[in-house]
């Protein structure tokens, strides 16, 4: 089976299909809609050939479906039909959620993607729970606003890396992982890294999407009160 993965952020929606080694991408941003989304990934596509769809979508999702639309996009992409729009069968999950799964080793895992927002996800014992962290109130706004991309803008660098220590030694203690992994776009600007944490590149996001296909049962479990991509 062939598997298409489409990882939808914030500045970029990027692309990797089975058997290929690179990934292509297109601008995204605050006017992209669902619609468009899928007509710029069918262009970028041409000349793969896929069974099935994995789409990372930045927002929540519950039963294989957005249910906010997200906060760095355009309005429609809540009640949009992906398995229509693609021609194939289309599996949706929380974009945090989905590089959280191909970054798993084993045990209680922490992600915090830091990107245009913050994304997490929390893997125990095997079963994804995407969390939403990323607008809980943080200092005199959210966490997005600290250690998100608009955080970096206006902080600069040095407080930046700052704020995502402070954070990360907050969520860790409030929830206990055995280990906490860092990815997303602005990952690689942290120098060294908060004690006790993994980086990741965002490679480990098409390797969730591809292991959304391959063992759909068992790393993401179906006790998860619908919010797993195999509970759709």
């Amino acid at each position: 089976m062939k598997v298409l993965v489409v990882d939808v952020g914030g500045t970029h929606v990027k692309i990797l299909a089975t058997g290929r080694r690179a990934k292509r991408e297109f601008l995204s941003g605050p006017s992209l809609t669902a619609e468009q989304m899928v007509a710029g990934v069918k262009k970028l596509a041409r000349g793969w050939t896929c069974d099935v769809v994995s789409v990372g979508y930045p927002g929540p999702v519950l039963r294989n479906r957005p249910v906010a639309e997200p906060h760095n996009l355009a309005a429609g992409w809540v009640g949009f039909d992906y398995a229509g729009a693609f021609g194939r069968p289309v599996k949706m999950i929380n974009d945090a959620a989905m590089q959280a799964l191909g970054s798993y080793r084993g045990g209680n895992m922490l992600f915090l993607g830091l990107g245009t927002g913050l994304g997490s996800a929390l893997i125990v014992g095997g079963i994804v729970e995407p969390m939403e962290l990323s607008h809980l109130p943080y200092r005199k706004k959210t966490y997005e606003d600290y250690v998100g991309l608009r955080g970096l803008t206006k902080l600069g660098k040095k407080k930046w890396r700052e704020c995502v220590n402070d954070v990360v030694v907050r969520l860790r203690v409030a929830l206990e992982p055995d280990e906490v992994v860092i990815g997303g776009g602005n990952a690689a600007l942290l120098g060294d890294l908060p004690p006790d944490c993994r980086l990741v590149d965002n490679s480990s996001a098409f390797l969730g999407g591809f292991r959304i296909w391959e063992n759909p049962h068992a790393e993401v479990a179906c006790n998860c009160n619908g919010r797993s991509p195999s509970c759709s």
